[in-house]
């Protein structure tokens, strides 16, 4: 019972809690001034997104998924270092 009551009033906080950011999100105004300011910024940022080198242009470096075991190279390393057994020398 306790279980269930402190589900239902962790989904009902997390519900409060979506709505109140809801709430504040977009405001509208008619004062041009603020209307100019943002258009302001906009270019400002759509000036420095053209400034700066795309993503596309630079090369991408391959990084290693994982590193290599240390014994499993060894392994590789002394076997390939050894003689083959039954080998004529």
């Amino acid at each position: 019972m306790k279980k269930a009551s402190l589900t239902v009033l962790v989904s009902l906080s997390m519900l409060a809690g979506a709505a109140y950011a809801q709430s504040e999100g977009v405001t509208m105004s008619t004062d041009p001034a603020k209307a100019a300011d943002v258009e302001q910024r906009a270019q400002m940022l759509r000036q420095q997104q053209e400034s700066m080198p795309s993503h596309e242009a630079m090369p991408m470096k391959k990084k290693p998924h994982h590193k290599p075991m240390k014994k499993h190279v060894m392994k590789h390393k002394a076997a390939a270092a050894a003689p083959a057994s039954g080998a004529s020398q």
